[in-house]
């Protein structure tokens, strides 16, 4: 995958990146049906580059915070909000780097505000989530509201968080899903033993054009998966599908299209101390 632009013999040197404060997040449970928790991180960044007109070599910073709440009134349902705050951008600041891809996969100061067009700012997620019990295997969840798609699908044990496994967008979800964040919409979660089946719906407020050619679409996705242990440990396998509304232009722009992606992720322990994320195959 090319994650830069070609500078003919010029040199851009990888960003280094070190975390000020991370973790898995942290959780107070006021009682058993009210909790509240988050994560804190912060990055130092700084590239060195030579041979490429308009960006300098410079080292910036960035610090998140995004916490969150959760009140499950019953064992059958929950009510949840997060919400983002940020001060810096770091280098994923517009024009600071010539990264095609975020160096750090967090959302920074900017994203929080006017999120999707949509004239909110800070509250990522609020959802409502019902799940019907059929056995102790046999499960199906409903969950409406403010959602991000990456809480249902491309979940991966090894690459799929920013802050505590690895940093570049290209690793924590596979780039060409495109699975959008924040908006309204619903998930659909079936669980019969092994297998799951997870279906997105979403009603997003801008295409990240510009000017005229920004408007809303629509996002349909699908994930089927399976799990199961060789002997070796769990290992986890998808087969993804997801499309877009006809709302996004092709490369001409001349006209409107959808976008449309099949994706293969899987991730497969070996042993009890090692596992790995051996392939993301798209198209």
């Amino acid at each position: 995958m090319r994650v830069m632009k070609k500078f003919g013999l010029g040199c851009l040197m990888a960003i280094l990146g070190i975390f000020l404060m991370a973790s898995n997040g942290l959780c107070y449970e006021i009682n058993d049906k009210l909790s509240i928790g988050g994560i804190i991180a912060g990055v130092g960044q700084y590239q060195s580059i030579s041979d490429a007109p308009g960006f300098d070599s410079e080292g910036r910073g960035a610090l998140v915070f995004q916490p969150e709440i959760s009140f499950t009134p019953t064992d059958s349902d929950e009510i949840f909000a997060k919400f983002g705050f940020g001060a810096g951008n770091g280098l994923m600041e517009e024009g600071r780097s010539p990264f095609m891809i975020a160096p750090w996969a967090a959302d920074v100061q900017d994203d929080y505000k006017d999120i999707n067009g949509r004239n909110r700012d800070y509250l990522l997620t609020a959802w409502y989530k019902h799940t019907f019990s059929f056995s102790e295997d046999h499960t199906l969840g409903i969950t409406g509201g403010i959602i991000d798609s990456t809480d249902y699908m491309d979940e991966n044990a090894f690459a799929n968080d920013e802050f505590t496994q690895f940093m570049n967008a290209a690793l924590v979800n596979g780039p060409n899903a495109f699975l959008p964040s924040y908006d309204i919409g619903a998930a659909i979660e079936w669980e019969i033993g092994g297998f799951s089946v997870r279906g997105v719906a979403m009603a997003m407020g801008s295409n990240g054009e510009e000017g005229d050619l920004d408007e809303p679409y629509n996002f349909y996705g699908m994930q089927f998966a399976y799990t199961v242990d060789f002997g070796l440990g769990e290992g986890n396998y998808r087969l993804i599908l997801d499309t877009t509304s006809s709302d996004f232009s092709n490369v001409a722009g001349t006209k409107k299209e959808r976008l449309s992606c099949a994706l293969i992720s899987f991730d497969q322990q070996l042993g009890e101390i090692l596992g790995g994320d051996p392939v993301r195959m798209a198209g």
